[in-house]
């Protein structure tokens, strides 16, 4: 095996952290990748208290488990985006339910207290979101001005500016998750958000093939183009499920929904292919952790974990040391 196999425990905020650490470790994984809600990381209190990370951090020692990132995805949306409607309330505190403005105010300081929580954590990377001002326009009728799209990254870059000036000074990095939705969704919004930070270092990305998979978007040429900006692994499957009636924006169904144009699958249940991806990520020498993001809402979650634990560990593999033909040559 060449690189841990974690999991980020997102989609099991409904479960205690110590009733998730003792499943993880049966079901064979290395590691947790731990979402700043539920109980499992309240960034606001490891941002000062050292007590508070030490206990977090021993729930996981406890079952052999180890910490390698944390991540704040819900805040981070809140950063950017209108925040306009009820469906982001559950994001932020309830005080903050129904004022975009106050809600986009404590995201902000989350995000700056999840720099500091990182490096009270010994950590280097925090994958997340960013939100978007304009991904409401994705789709440019009423046509939407160039000038409407700048105004766009730039006001992501004012918002994160200050951020990434926290990162900065606690020597972590900020990961986006391309995802849609969020300022960057594919390689050309991803190159427009790193232009718009000034390629500060502190900027990266979570790279995450089935945001891109379903999208058409070839998960290895990001790899490539990001070489250098490659700060995190998710592990997710995606299939496209076009029939004719569907596209992929979905058609207004649910996750699950048989009709959908798209949907994600659990690991080496859907159109990804990882064995490309392990080769890229080989080829530039990304050594992090390989953090399974289990979504599936054909399969019961806990089997498709253990399955999906079980399958990354078989799909990776190390880089070769030397050329199988350099034999030849000695």
């Amino acid at each position: 095996m060449a690189r841990p196999v974690t999991l980020f425990t997102g989609q099991w905020a409904d479960l205690p952290l110590e009733v998730l650490a003792e499943k993880a470790a049966s079901w064979g994984y290395d590691g947790l990748e731990l979402a700043c809600w539920g109980d499992h990381m309240d960034v606001f209190q490891a941002a000062q208290d050292s007590n508070y990370c030490a206990r977090q951090k021993a729930i996981l020692d406890r079952h052999g488990l180890k910490l390698f990132a944390i991540s704040n995805h819900l805040a981070g949306q809140l950063v950017c985006d209108p925040n306009d409607d009820s469906r982001s309330d559950g994001f932020a505190p309830p005080e903050c339910a129904g004022d975009a403005e106050k809600k986009r105010a404590w995201a902000v300081e989350a995000l700056k207290n999840t720099a500091r929580a990182a490096k009270n954590l010994g950590l280097e990377v925090t994958p997340g979101f960013t939100g978007s001002s304009i991904w409401h326009l994705l789709y440019s009728f009423p046509p939407v001005s160039d000038a409407t799209i700048d105004e766009g990254f730039a006001y992501f870059a004012e918002m994160f500016h200050p951020i990434l000036d926290v990162y900065d000074e606690c020597g972590v990095r900020f990961a986006l998750e391309v995802h849609p939705t969020e300022i960057a969704f594919d390689i050309y919004t991803a190159q427009r958000a790193i232009d718009a930070v000034g390629g500060r270092e502190a900027f990266g990305f979570n790279f995450d093939p089935s945001h891109l998979h379903w999208q058409q978007v070839d998960p290895v040429m990001f790899i490539r183009e990001f070489k250098d900006r490659i700060y995190h692994v998710h592990m997710k499957d995606a299939a496209l499920q076009l029939d004719g009636k569907s596209g992929i924006l979905a058609s207004h169904l649910n996750f699950g929904h048989q009709n959908r144009g798209w949907d994600f699958r659990s690991l080496g249940h859907g159109g990804v292919d990882f064995e490309e991806i392990i080769r890229a990520l080989n080829h530039i020498g990304y050594h992090g952790p390989l953090s399974i993001e289990w979504e599936d809402s054909g399969m019961e979650r806990e089997a498709g974990a253990a399955e999906a634990c079980a399958f990354t560990k078989d799909v990776d593999f190390a880089p070769s040391g030397r050329a199988f033909d350099a034999a030849f040559d000695e």
